[in-house]
């Protein structure tokens, strides 16, 4: 089951964009890659259309494979000087690993003014500088309890860790998809810095041991927890805000919870192959995806928290709710699953799942 299958759809108006007129009637559509199913299908029906409309930009949708097949794929096709799709959402280790090899196009920011409205940590650079892919979308994972099992909402993080909680709680089975190790770190050594050694990434995990007796399962299949969730059988763990607040409006007995510490933010981003023949184009679509108004209406679609701050767009209090929060975020050090990917998972397996 694909997280964003669970999402239901709003309603937002036409947005409107100037865009150079050399750009218009292009003949040659312009390759957007997006995570696939529900995803995409929202991007095919509330996003491309409108952007067609304001820039003459014909847009060719292409539903990208999971996990790291697509910067794979890319890689390959840049060899032979081919792009499979001139833009693409990537995940950000996946879009790391492509930033160190130099797969990504050089963006003008100059032609992309909207760029400003994204924070520090939405703009990726190379090390000359250089400006190499924005945030598209994020999402948040928030501490999740069913109601009829807990009557309040906990406070903080410290609950997986309570042993009033034994055998209680769902957590997910990767560290480079929970990032449990971020929140550890947070809750109990005062931020992520601790995790740029590999001492420091022991000492979390040692602590992060600490919460075994009371996980009941490490889950990998979103369906399988959500299900457990909302019976009761596995009443506490981490899962995504917005389907969480989905079920919840639909008169599931679950909660989801931003704790004292801040809940992970997670994102993808946008990136342009440098063996792209658009880059104008492409650089006119991340431009416009930047606006205050297409991110708002991302998040009332598609269910994506805003990349922008929310005081930028016109969100109720009520639709912010539902997707973000105003609490400052746990980002996760997605640098350290590069680095020390396989060393993370071997001491993960031995120490944390095992």
């Amino acid at each position: 089951m694909n997280r964003r299958d669970l999402l239901k759809t709003g309603a937002a108006g036409a947005m409107i964009l100037a865009a150079p007129s050399v750009l218009r009637a292009q003949d040659t559509a312009l390759k957007v890659g997006t995570y696939g199913g529900y995803f995409q299908d929202s991007f095919d029906k509330h996003i491309y259309p409108d952007f067609t409309a304001a820039s003459g930009i014909n847009v060719e949708s292409i539903g990208e494979p999971t996990g790291e097949a697509w910067l794979v794929q890319l890689q390959q096709a840049a060899r032979a000087r081919q792009a499979p799709a001139d833009v693409s959402m990537m995940a950000q280790v996946a879009r790391i690993k492509g930033e160190r090899s130099e797969l990504w196009a050089k963006l003008d920011e100059s032609k992309m003014p909207n760029v400003a409205n994204l924070p520090d940590h939405f703009i990726h650079r190379y090390e000359d500088g250089s400006l190499n892919g924005t945030g598209a979308v994020s999402w948040y994972i928030t501490l999740v309890t069913n109601t009829e099992s807990f009557a309040e909402a906990p406070t903080s993080w410290q609950a997986f860790w309570d042993s009033a909680n034994a055998d209680k709680i769902g957590l997910m089975s990767l560290a480079s998809n929970s990032f449990l190790l971020e929140i550890t770190a947070t809750t109990f050594f005062d931020g992520t810095e601790i995790l740029g050694t590999e001492e420091g990434v022991l000492q979390v995990m040692e602590k992060l041991a600490e919460v075994k007796p009371n996980v009941r399962l490490w889950w990998r299949d979103e369906g399988q927890f959500q299900q457990a969730l909302e019976t009761g059988e596995i009443p506490m763990g981490q899962y995504y805000h917005d389907v969480t607040g989905l079920a919840a409006s639909q008169g599931k007995p679950v909660r989801s919870t931003f704790p004292d510490e801040g809940a992970v933010l997670d994102s993808g981003s946008w990136v342009v192959s440098k063996a792209s023949q658009m880059l104008d184009q492409a650089q006119v679509f991340i431009d416009y995806m930047a606006q205050p108004e297409i991110q708002a209406k991302l998040s009332r679609m598609v269910g994506t928290a805003p990349t922008v701050a929310r005081d930028l767009t016109d969100l109720t209090d009520e639709e912010f709710a539902a997707v973000s929060s105003e609490k400052t975020p746990i980002l996760p050090k997605y640098e350290i699953y590069v680095d020390r990917g396989d060393w993370i998972n071997q001491q993960w397996s031995e120490k944390i799942t095992g």
